[in-house]
């Protein structure tokens, strides 16, 4: 079975058993690593995402054989997403490098595109991803935030004039045979001085009028209790990253407080490592995912 198979796998199962599964992002080896940890004191499957900055920092084959190679050391279930993929072409190098997810949001590069130009370029991406099977994402319009810490409140009434509608999902989903549709119902990325809040009735609706699977982007500073219930809906998919952010740089600017002689900084990292472990583990277990890791 391929790595595309089993991920495939995964995602049916994750519908048919009403869990999610993480995606995290990494900025880093030492993230990655908290990851792994993770995932195997919580025998959780779970995916390691990397955005474009990120694939510009590491390289796509780099990531590629990082996480091979730790999935193997600790013997998880664990697969790559591409996440927000700016550019059909960007997307193809995902498929092409053996991602199992690939996510392609023309949006983030082009904050005006269309509609039409949107379901074009998905259409492409889908396309092409039979080649390998991977499993593509979209969404038919520009999501807002970014993965950083903010100051501002959250104003919701603007947010929610970008809220997907159970219409506007199932015609975009129609029209560009994506596996998964990132939904936006109160998801937001970033961290905020206020908790966010999911609409899941919203979320309740959408799941009904869709047959593919349904993602949640922008999951950092969401009371856990709501990816529970987003879980038993019958999400597969919730993405974090502001959190471990926040979390590492947190934690390495207490270690070098703490250690001021200290120019080693491999020594400084086991601490700061734990400290994201904590952040994916607390959401493994609110998604559900937690003991539902499948190793052949």
């Amino acid at each position: 079975m391929t790595n595309q198979q089993q991920a495939r796998r995964l995602f049916e199962r994750s519908r048919r058993e009403r869990f999610a599964v993480g995606a995290f992002n990494i900025d880093n080896q030492e993230t990655l690593v908290a990851i792994c940890r993770a995932a195997k004191a919580k025998h959780s499957p779970c995916l390691v995402e990397v955005s474009h900055g990120e694939v510009e920092a590491m390289g796509l084959a780099n990531v590629r054989d990082m996480v091979d190679n730790y999935k193997q050391e600790y013997g998880l279930e664990l697969y790559i997403n591409l996440d927000h993929s700016p550019s059909v072409e960007a997307a193809k190098a995902g498929i092409e490098a053996g991602f199992e997810f690939i996510h392609i949001d023309l949006s983030l590069a082009k904050k005006d595109a269309t509609y039409d130009e949107i379901v074009d370029a998905t259409k492409q991406v889908v396309e092409y991803a039979q080649r390998t099977g991977a499993l593509v994402e979209s969404e038919p319009h520009y999501f807002g935030g970014s993965s950083n810490i903010f100051a501002e409140e959250i104003d919701y009434e603007e947010v929610k004039k970008t809220f997907s509608t159970p219409e506007g999902a199932r015609r975009f989903v129609a029209a560009t045979g994506i596996d998964t549709f990132a939904a936006a119902v109160g998801n937001l990325h970033g961290l905020y001085p206020v908790p966010k809040r999911l609409d899941l009735g919203l979320l309740q609706r959408i799941r009904d009028a869709l047959d593919c699977y349904i993602s949640l982007h922008g999951g950092s500073g969401t009371p856990l209790h709501f990816f529970e219930k987003a879980a038993r809906i019958g999400v597969s998919k919730v993405n974090i990253n502001s959190e471990m952010r926040k979390a590492f740089r947190l934690g390495l600017e207490r270690e070098l407080r703490d250690h001021p002689d200290e120019y080693a900084v491999v020594k400084l990292m086991r601490e700061v490592e734990d400290d994201v472990q904590d952040v994916v583990e607390k959401h493994m277990d609110a998604f559900g995912s937690s003991g539902k890791a499948q190793l052949e």
